[in-house]
This record gives C-alpha cells, structure tokens and sequence, in this order.
C-alpha cells in the first residue's frame, strides 16, 4: 500500500478521498487554489499545497504544477477524482513518466475510451450494442448529410471529447445540420481543445442507465450493478437512483456481462462506468464509457456495502480485488439528490457566498458527502455543487420517503439552493412511479413556468 497519496482535485470528492486514505492508514497531501485557501479539503488533509490562482487552467488543470506538488510532498501516487485532470491521458501518462501511480486505468485506455466516436467503434467490433450512427468522426458536411439521412431525423451530433453535457447538439431536420455541427464543434474546441464530432440517432425518451464496474490488474473484472440517471437537466444530471426501476434482473445481468466485456476488451482496470440508453423495449446502446469514479458512486456503495474509491486505491497498488461476481448483491434502493447552489427560477443561475446556517439531516440511511460548512464562502470559480445527499431504503418506497423528510430537514442559509425544486421533484407521479425518462424533466420545466 502507499504511504503518501495527493489528491488532486478539490470539493467534496476530495474530501471523500481523503477518508478513504484515512481508512487504509495512507497520509494523504491536498491541492488547492488561492480561491480555496479556506476550503474544506485543504484544512483535513494531513498536507496542503497550493498550486496557482483560481482560474482552473491554472491551478486544477496545471498538469505540471500538480505532477511538482506531488514530487516536492514525496507522494507515490495521484487519485484526480472526477472532472479537471481524471480523464486526460497526457496527465496519467506524465504521472508515469515520472514514477508516479495514476490511480485509474492506463493512458491507453483513456486514450481509447476518450475519444467517444473511437470508442464507440471499439464497442460495436466487441459485439456491444450501439446507437446507430457515424462509424467514427464525421469527416465533413457532405458526410453528415448522408449519415442524418440514413439514421433518420432527429439526430444529434456529439463531441468525440465531450462530457459533463457540453458539445451536444440535437438537430431535427437537414436544414439545421450544419449550423448545429458548427456550434458542437466551438463548444467543444473550446472546452476540451478538440472540435471533433460525430452522429448518432436521437433515441426519443430513453433511460440513460450506467454500469459500474471495477476491475483490478490481475484480470478480475466485475459488474456492481446499475444506476439511473434519467433524471437529466440539459444532459446534466441532478437525481440518481439504484438500482433502476426499469431493469430487471434479467436485463441487469445482460447489460452488467457487456459492461464486463467492453471493459476486458480495452485492457481496462480500476473503476469505469459503462454508460447506456434503454429504450420502451428494454433494448440497450452503448453510449459512452467513463474512465474515473463518477459523482454518483455513493449510491451504488449503499446499495453493495463496496467501498468503490478504497478499491481504486488498492488495485492502483496492485492488490487484487476484495470480491468476485458471485459476492455482488444489491440490497434495498438508494437515491442520490445533488444540492446545488443555483436558483431553479432564474434558470439555475448559479449563486455564489457566504453560507450563514447550515443544517445537514441525519439518521439511519442518510449520508451527506459535502465539503461545505457554517460560514463557508462558495466562489463563482467552480461547479456550484455543494453537497450530496443520499439515502438508503429497505425498498424504492422507503427510501422515497426517507429523501423527501431528509430534504425538508436540509437547511442553507445565505444562497439560493435547488433542495426545494429537488423536493418538487421527487413529489411528482412520474418519479413515484418510476415512469420518467431523460425528456422528462424538460417536460416538467415547460409545464413548471
């Protein structure tokens, strides 16, 4: 095991690393940027280093100011976390360059799996099922044109190195096509420096569920069950909950065996979610494969009592994975709400201070992962999430109930928060009956205004 791990990244998953490497009795090192001085993460750590100003591109995503942190504190290995520098192969292949795990799987993977529109080819030789569209990037208009057309309108057209929602347009007629190509191809030029794009058919409605798996270096690759990220706001996702309320055991175990697959297929270990679309006839496409810890992990650590980031650290330091397939069980339902600071009526405008009073719920089944605390200022610098609160219930009934009491009792004071459109939500028949797909909250936002 290591001895001293730098977590590069900041906010709540730093914090969730951080005791993580307190359970396996690993010192862990923070970086922070000046706007994070106070932060939460950079006073629990056992060192703190900070590595520039608060622009991200100059201190989160300086590939070279985190790789000397890490040289200078003596730290064996980098966990990135999720967002800045965890899926940039240049940055776990400069980690290696210079005697330093990168925990998460090999540059090549990332290499392989990053580009969407190549990994997407990758996926369809394994005999995974994918969404039918352009056989890698799209070349030039004339292309696109012949490709809508063969798919069938609408369409979307897609950064081959986006996420996170960004470079994703949806056209529903020829005459669109090539405006919206221009516009995927800025946005993501300007957000991931690679203005590369493909096509795929637009499925209407479908359920975006995911696959978690881990995979350790030694070849054991399992499947930890499914979640559901349906629950979407401008391909951004607030709401998730597992296992879904529209997989079965049986479609669970189909999808769970070609997550295991496309995995094993790109030579992949640690943790990757396989992400998928299921349609009305439970039939499922590849989408996109997620080379990192996602947000959303917690719920899935509820659900199987795996503790998914301890066992990214442990396979980074070549131990073999605690559990095989066969010890996989899911137990109850677990929701996943994502506390924002933002105001829902001004169209999510993000809400920037100083927190005055805060009150977190408590009590059997709840965990609040957060970074957050009484008199914290929240800068416009990064994402405005500011806590994640989930639950753990004996059945999807239970643990409906649990959220609704658990975000009545949730109090911040001092910025604008969506706990109370989180409440409107989980309220609505759609939801409490396990009836809504990715458009649905599109759907209620035109109903809501």
């Amino acid at each position: 095991m290591f001895k001293k791990i730098l977590i590069a990244n900041r906010g709540e998953i730093a914090v969730r690393i951080i005791r993580a490497c307190r359970e396996l009795g690993v010192r862990c090192v923070a970086v922070y940027s000046t706007a994070d001085r106070n932060a939460l993460h950079a006073q629990i750590a056992d060192e703190a280093v900070c590595i520039g100003p608060p622009a991200t591109k100059d201190s989160y995503l300086n590939m070279n100011a985190v790789i000397q942190a890490a040289v200078n504190v003596g730290a064996e290995a980098i966990h990135p976390g999720f967002g800045f520098l965890s899926e940039n192969a240049e940055f776990a292949r400069l980690c290696e360059k210079n005697g330093i795990v990168f925990i998460g799987p090999s540059y090549k993977s990332i290499e392989m799996l990053g580009d969407k529109a190549a990994a997407k080819e990758t996926m369809s030789a394994a005999g995974v099922p994918v969404i039918p569209g352009s056989k890698g990037a799209v070349r030039d208009i004339d292309e696109a044109k012949k490709i809508a057309e063969k798919c069938g309108f609408p369409v979307l057209v897609k950064a081959s190195a986006g996420g996170g929602g960004r470079g994703i347009r949806r056209v529903d007629s020829p005459d669109d096509l090539e405006a919206q190509i221009i516009a995927a191809q800025q946005e993501a030029l300007s957000f991931f420096g690679d203005d590369t794009v493909y096509i795929e058919k637009f499925l209407v409605n479908p359920h975006h569920v995911e696959i978690q798996i881990m995979a350790d270096k030694k070849g054991n690759t399992i499947y930890l069950g499914e979640r559901d990220c349906s629950m979407q706001r401008r391909n951004q996702k607030i709401l998730e909950e597992c296992p879904s309320p529209v997989v079965g055991s049986e479609l669970r175990e189909k999808m769970g065996k070609a997550a295991v697959t496309a995995a094993k297929e790109c030579g992949y270990y640690n943790a990757g979610t396989i992400e998928f679309l299921v349609d009305e006839e439970r039939n499922f496409y590849f989408m996109e494969m997620n080379t990192r810890i996602q947000v959303e992990h917690p719920i899935t650590e509820e659900v199987t009592g795996f503790d998914l980031v301890k066992a990214q650290i442990e396979v980074a330091a070549d131990m073999p994975l605690r559990i095989k397939q066969e010890d996989v069980k899911l137990t109850g339902h677990a929701i996943e709400c994502r506390i924002n600071a933002e105001n829902p009526d001004l169209d999510f405008r993000p809400s920037p201070g100083t927190i005055n009073a805060l009150y977190v719920p408590g009590g059997p089944g709840i965990r609040i992962d957060s970074a957050v605390y009484q008199g914290y200022t929240i800068t416009p610098y990064y994402d405005s999430m500011i806590s994640k609160l989930i639950v753990h219930g004996a059945d999807r009934d239970e643990a409906i109930r649990k959220m609704r009491w658990a975000l009545s009792e949730f109090i911040v004071d001092g910025v604008d928060t969506n706990i109370d459109f989180q409440l409107e939500i989980i309220k609505q028949p759609e939801f409490m009956g396990g009836n809504y797909d990715n458009g649905f909250l599109t759907r209620y936002m035109k109903k809501r205004k």
